[in-house]
């Protein structure tokens, strides 16, 4: 049997810790998951503490460095030819006191191009049948950008494309000019849809030859989680665990490809729209 291969990004906590560990319980003792973070205990603490099933290694990861992901994507290419599955998962996470113009640089560079690295590195690895599933959120469609804004995200043909436009919205925020224009205070927004918008562009660019090899490319929204970051924002005392989270996440990677999720932002089975 064809060994499959699996990475997540962000994995040694809340969602990303429990995509591995239900990636270990669903693949078999031949297949290998590499669990990456920026930090080497606890990237170590979270492969030791790994129930049995498919092989889980740790690896280092951070989606920041601007060679990172190059880097592991060769590696991972010379010791397997490829990879089967991919998480984008890994997120800088921001609190009610934080100002954004402080915060923003960081922020912009681990989640929206730490993605958009992530999808120039490791796309071109996916085997047949392979996955590739970057972590959003519903916040990620233009229903919650100001009409007057979507052009800046929509009908984007590139990853280069969607850096560009989130660098001038990154820069607006660090120099103060965003909060008299009509951007959201929320940095989250504006963030989950460049992401969004990554998959939507890399999609238009990998349609047909994705199509032809059983290829899923897509976002999808994990929904609130009772964390200790959520926990800061919102009551999430009833909210799902990010084991429970992470189930129809798996359930969507382990299913037949739907086509009307490629490319799309999708929770719980369910395409969100793009605009309303």
């Amino acid at each position: 049997m064809t060994e499959k291969v699996a990475l997540v990004t962000g994995a040694t906590q809340g969602l990303g810790l429990a995509l591995v560990e239900g990636l270990a319980h669903r693949l078999g003792p031949e297949d290998t998951i590499y669990l990456t973070g920026r930090d080497l205990s606890r990237v170590t603490q979270a492969v030791e503490a790994m129930p049995g099933g498919a092989r889980v290694r740790g690896e280092i990861l951070d989606v920041a460095d601007p060679v990172a992901a190059d880097r592991l994507a060769a590696r991972l290419s010379e010791r397997h030819g490829g990879v089967d599955i991919v998480f984008n998962n890994a997120v800088m996470r921001v609190g009610p006191d934080d100002d954004p113009r402080g915060i923003v640089d960081a922020y912009a560079e681990v989640n929206n191009f730490g993605t958009t690295r992530m999808l120039r590195a490791f796309s071109p690895l996916l085997r047949p049948d392979g996955r590739f599933i970057v972590v959003a959120s519903s916040l990620g469609t233009l229903h919650y950008l100001a009409p007057v804004l979507h052009s800046h995200f929509d009908g984007l043909s590139s990853l280069d494309e969607v850096d560009k436009q989130v660098t001038a919205w990154r820069d607006a925020v660090a120099d103060g000019s965003a909060r008299a224009g009509a951007w959201p205070g929320f940095v989250n927004i504006p963030s989950k849809i460049g992401q969004v918008a990554a998959v939507r562009a890399l999609a238009h660019e990998r349609r047909e030859h994705d199509f032809a090899r059983g290829i899923l490319l897509a976002a999808v929204c994990p929904g609130m989680m009772n964390t200790p970051t959520s926990a800061q924002w919102w009551d999430v005392s009833d909210a799902p665990t990010p084991a429970q989270a992470a189930a129809p996440l798996l359930d969507l990677t382990f299913s037949p490809v739907n086509p009307d999720h490629y490319g799309q932002l999708v929770r719980n089975g369910q395409v969100l729209p793009w605009a309303i």
